[in-house]
């Protein structure tokens, strides 16, 4: 969910700051430097060294504790499964969140890694990714069965509706026409969403209705959050929107980030890889991934968050993503059955 301002700016934390954090560990020893390596919407991150090791610092900036423990909770459990996580550090009173000066921090080890995408990524590779993926929701339904405060599912009920998807488009073609000096980011902008409205008047009978299969889901599943050492995933990172969503959706969905091609096409020989390794890992059948897959090219047709915050809210960051996931939308109607049957397992 967008807040209400993207951009956000925070001092570094200075040494007698991070030297009172870290008396509430037992052994991590003083601080030596503190660099920050991450700076987003819901948390900021730093590479702390210390006398004594490497850490990652995370300052939880929606400060929700009940919400962050419970991410801890689920990370720790995962992570005695035997998965790929990097679990926070307990404090030395067993907690796992420090609260300083009203803010809410967490330290982990510092996992050394890298971040790939799916042209890195052989076939082999992407069914051992949708694998992990499936084993990570199926683990998630274990060790999350007993959580005392299930929360609300984390997606809407009904599916966009073109209608106010059409009032969207109006208000971000005016801004994009209105940009000075004009660039050829709102040419690109501009012809994107009018080929968007054509599309939608055409596809509106297709507004999906089939009701998701829900589940516990990891929620930002993306190249950025999965680091590997050597040629295997060595950390699932940032669980910051662990939460009840539809599990096919958060599969097709990350297919769709890690396997489009700069051109806005996607690897469909990988995305087939990563999806029949999906289905083995966690029983989704055919349909359901059909249905996720349905819904999420829905979701595309309908989405203009880059644009969103460019225009409202003057934040170009995703503006590099913006060529490749438009065109994405576009292709992905017009190859809609290959796509639908690479998911789901089919052949055309």
């Amino acid at each position: 969910m967008l807040r209400s301002s993207v951009v956000r700016t925070a001092a570094t934390p200075d040494g007698r700051f991070l030297g009172s954090l870290l008396r509430r560990y037992e052994g991590a020893g003083d601080p030596l430097s503190c660099e920050p390596v991450a700076e987003g919407l819901l948390n900021h991150g730093y590479f702390l060294a210390t006398t004594h090791g490497r850490y990652f610092l995370k300052h939880h900036l929606d400060g929700d504790l009940g919400a962050i423990t419970r991410q801890h909770r689920a990370t720790l459990r995962l992570a005695g499964l035997g998965l790929p996580v990097a679990p926070p550090v307990p404090a030395a009173d067993g907690r796992t969140v420090t609260v300083l000066d009203g803010r809410c921090y967490a330290l982990h080890p510092w996992v050394e890694g890298r971040h790939l995408g799916g042209a890195a990524l052989s076939r082999a590779q992407s069914r051992r990714l949708g694998a992990l993926l499936g084993l990570v929701h199926t683990a998630l339904e274990q060790v999350m069965a007993a959580d005392p405060h299930r929360p609300r599912p984390a997606y809407p009920a009904d599916s966009a509706d073109p209608a106010r998807t059409f009032e969207l488009i109006d208000e971000l073609l005016a801004l994009a026409r209105r940009a000075r000096p004009r660039t050829s980011f709102d040419e690109l902008a501009e012809h994107r969403l009018l080929e968007r409205r054509s599309l939608l008047k055409r596809l509106a009978h297709r507004r999906p209705v089939a009701a998701p299969a829900a589940g516990w889901v990891h929620g930002d599943f993306h190249p950025l959050n999965v680091l590997y050492r050597g040629g295997e995933p060595a950390a699932i990172v940032d669980w910051d929107r662990l939460g009840i969503q539809p599990r096919a959706e958060e599969a097709v969905r990350a297919a769709a980030i890690f396997f489009v091609r700069p051109c806005g096409t996607l690897d469909l020989a990988k995305v087939a890889a990563y999806a029949g390794a999906y289905r083995s890992a966690c029983g989704a059948g055919p349909d359901e991934l059909a249905v996720a897959a349905h819904r999420v090219w829905w979701e595309r047709l309908n989405d203009f968050w880059m644009l969103t915050w460019r225009y409202r809210l003057g934040d170009p960051r995703t503006d590099p993503q913006f060529p490749a996931a438009s065109a994405l939308a576009v292709w992905w109607t017009r190859e809609y059955a290959a796509v639908r049957d690479a998911f789901a397992g089919c052949s055309t």
